[in-house]
């Protein structure tokens, strides 16, 4: 569940765009490899390869190889990365949305060229090769689409913000970049003509793309944080009972994810709602919880603040999970999941003090074991195989640049994973045998840009939902993404109704709703709890703990109402919550 104002709305209509995208250039290749084959002028491509080979000279081969070098995947890495690096240190002021747009351009066209090659196998020119030939099909052409991100990327920037003729001589220059790298493209015998265009076509739409989202409008400019005290009103809670106004609070923050002047404004909000005592504990690689543990075993805790992404949060949530401390989210991470599902605004400070204005609710937590694994709860979803390996090699510098986009361009390099065989047990019954590429167990529904992975999870209704993701070739993967990308929508605010075991998109997504859940794996396989990975293993565990977490929020978890249960009895006394045993 995602707000539909702001990032979240950009960002979901990215998803949405690059999926048509990418449907539209796999089915181009189908297109042209199947189809069109046969057809004039395709029929003319192997003699222009041929007639390109045979007048190749020592002149046009050091030219051409140049051109080859500047469109690779370290020249356009390298460039790129000089390019956002200086349109965020340049004076006058960092430019983020700028830096966005280009960093994002090369991102979604490689993304989206790795998918097309996936399902479009076309072998290159049968002419003497001139450069290595990477292992992916010659539909589209890489090395063009990739100039087209960049350098049509940079042309773009130069013609929107710049002033003065000279930008027109400027965007002119780059512009001349990727039609020149498709000529020696075809020169070096790499590429057909028709997988220049192919290449030229993807590049342009992804620009077109990328910058409808992030250049458009206010760009990708950061909502304002509300530093004076004079931002919106907060929401007036509804029910006394809930809770009382002020009290003593820990608060944990991520040094990285939450920033100086983040932290100042949380203080201050803090403050503004009562919060006088504040005992601050950051977190680190060895206590990734600071000293949280040590604050609530002291007593007198009366909120607990967690200013991080979903791994700060996931930490927090185990130490106070059962205590009858309610937890605070300031979502300030990569993928922020909890708090979007529990439709908390995207700016950290607004999203505390909507919280903060209202009431008290108990969400379920996952408690996670296993073998090799010490036990752990989560918040969000567990998961192993193709999303696990997902998260596991995602870039620290591009999530750092990018946010959650670093973990698609992370998939895209999982795709041809092989599938796991896995037996699945649902309250004790049969075991059902099966083969995936990832199996996910989870509190909530929705991923990033609002993605219903798992449209009946909902937070408190005292069981865990469970897909297994298993597309089976080229239909197969098309019937997963549109059904998928179908889902793009914001959750009903009722409450989903537990059924029996579901399939949907050509058997390629099965979902499961169960209190005892049970896979083992058939070979060791990496695992992962709210986007950390653990160690390989052929079990997981999971312990279902109902309304365990009490979660300070504007209105009931899914609702619009901010009416909620009363606090219990004891604060520092741990509940006892009947558990539900799951295993994945």
């Amino acid at each position: 569940m995602t707000t539909e104002n702001g990032g979240a709305a950009r960002r979901s209509r990215l998803v949405w765009l690059v999926a048509a995208q990418t449907t539209l250039m796999v089915l181009l290749g189908l297109w042209v490899t199947r189809v069109a084959v046969g057809l004039w002028p395709l029929t003319l491509e192997h003699r222009l390869s041929e007639d390109f080979a045979a007048h190749r000279s020592p002149v046009g081969n050091g030219v051409t190889e140049g051109l080859s070098l500047v469109a690779s995947t370290e020249g356009i890495i390298g460039v790129t990365l000089v390019c956002v690096a200086m349109l965020l240190a340049l004076p006058p002021a960092p430019r983020w949305a700028e830096a966005v747009f280009l960093g994002a351009s090369v991102a979604v066209q490689s993304a989206v060229f790795l998918v097309v090659t996936f399902f479009v196998e076309r072998p290159r020119p049968d002419v003497p090769q001139l450069d290595g030939a990477p292992p992916t099909s010659s539909f589209p052409s890489g090395h063009v689409g990739a100039s087209v991100a960049l350098y049509g990327g940079l042309a773009a920037l130069v013609l929107h913000r710049a002033r003065g003729p000279w930008r027109y001589l400027a965007a002119g220059v780059l512009l001349l970049v990727p039609p020149a790298v498709g000529l020696s493209r075809v020169y070096r015998g790499m590429h057909y003509p028709s997988d220049v265009l192919g290449g030229l076509l993807n590049g342009a739409v992804t620009l077109l793309v990328v910058g409808s989202v992030f250049l458009s409008g206010r760009g990708n400019s950061r909502a304002p944080r509300g530093a004076s005290d004079g931002g919106a009103a907060p929401v007036p809670a509804q029910d006394g009972r809930s809770r009382r106004a002020g009290g003593s609070v820990v608060v944990v923050r991520h040094p990285h994810g939450c920033p100086d002047e983040l932290a100042a404004e949380v203080r201050a909000r803090l403050h503004r709602h009562g919060f006088t005592d504040q005992r601050w504990t950051s977190t680190s690689v060895d206590r990734p919880s600071g000293r949280l543990a040590e604050e609530c075993a002291v007593g007198g805790v009366d909120l607990v603040v967690a200013c991080g992404g979903d791994g700060t949060v996931r930490v927090c949530a185990d130490v106070v999970a059962g205590t009858g401390i309610p937890l605070a989210l300031v979502p300030c991470g990569t993928g922020n999941l909890l708090a979007r599902n529990l439709d908390l605004p995207s700016d950290p400070a607004s999203a505390l003090d909507e919280a903060l204005a209202g009431g008290d609710f108990g969400i379920d937590v996952g408690r996670v074991g296993g073998d090799g694994l010490p036990p752990t709860r989560f918040t969000v979803m567990a998961g192993a195989g193709f999303d696990a390996a997902m998260v596991r090699d995602a870039s620290p510098v591009l999530k750092a640049h990018l946010g959650w986009a670093a973990y698609a361009l992370s998939a895209a390099r999982h795709l041809r994973d092989p599938r796991m065989r896995l037996s699945l047990r649902l309250d004790g019954g049969r075991r059902i045998r099966r083969r995936a590429r990832m199996v996910v167990i989870g509190n909530v529904g929705a991923l990033q840009a609002g993605l219903e992975l798992l449209p009946r999870a909902r937070p408190d209704s005292g069981r865990m939902e469970v897909v297994l993701f298993d597309p089976r070739g080229a239909a197969g993967w098309l019937a997963a993404v549109a059904h998928l990308a179908a889902r793009i929508v914001r959750r009903p605010a009722a409450a989903p109704e537990s059924g029996g075991p579901v399939s949907v998109a050509a058997g390629s997504l099965e979902y499961f709703s169960a209190a005892r859940i049970e896979v083992r794996f058939a070979r060791a396989q990496i695992r992962e709890v709210d986007g950390d990975t653990l160690s390989e293993g052929t079990r997981l565990t999971v312990d279902t703990e109902p309304g365990a977490l009490r979660m300070r929020l504007p209105r009931a978890p899914g609702g619009t109402s901010t009416t909620a249960p009363p606090a219990p009895a004891s604060r520092t006394t741990p509940a006892a919550p009947a558990a539900r045993t799951v295993q994945l």
